[in-house]
């Protein structure tokens, strides 16, 4: 990975929204390394992978709340528990198209959490994300 790339990781399992997120974010950057996991559980195996130095840290996860087996909110549990020297410097943004102000809530007092959008990505709704986060992809 060069120094002008970073390393992504989508969460989701909808097919047609992880290959438009993809293509955004590669418009954004096409140096970028993105991974896409169909699931919490497989996002779990790829950040251990990651402790384990097998495949690149991610810089930000994009993460979907609805999904079959371990939805967002179960990967962040799962997530809080990794050592936090590994995942301090990981931005976490909730990419979802949840309308439940609970969710938005939810989200919003959550340490974890850096910020909370909805899909599907766009250029200037992901500008503006990573400048509210004062993190850049570039």
């Amino acid at each position: 990975m060069n120094k002008s790339s970073k390393s992504i990781l989508l969460i989701d399992d909808d097919k047609f929204i992880n290959f438009y997120n993809k293509k955004i974010l590669k418009k954004h950057n096409p140096s970028n390394i993105i991974t896409i996991v169909n699931s919490g559980a497989k996002a779990l195996k790829h950040l251990q992978n990651a402790m384990n130095g097998l495949v690149e840290k991610p810089n930000i996860i994009f993460l979907d709340i609805n999904m079959p087996a371990m939805d967002g909110w179960e990967f962040i549990e799962v997530y809080d528990k990794i050592n936090p020297e590994f995942t301090c410097d990981i931005q976490l943004i909730m990419l979802t198209t949840s309308s439940n102000p609970k969710d938005q809530e939810k989200a919003k007092t959550s340490a974890i959490i850096d910020n909370f959008i909805n899909k599907p990505l766009s250029l200037k709704l992901l500008d503006n994300t990573l400048k509210d986060l004062k993190f850049s992809l570039k």
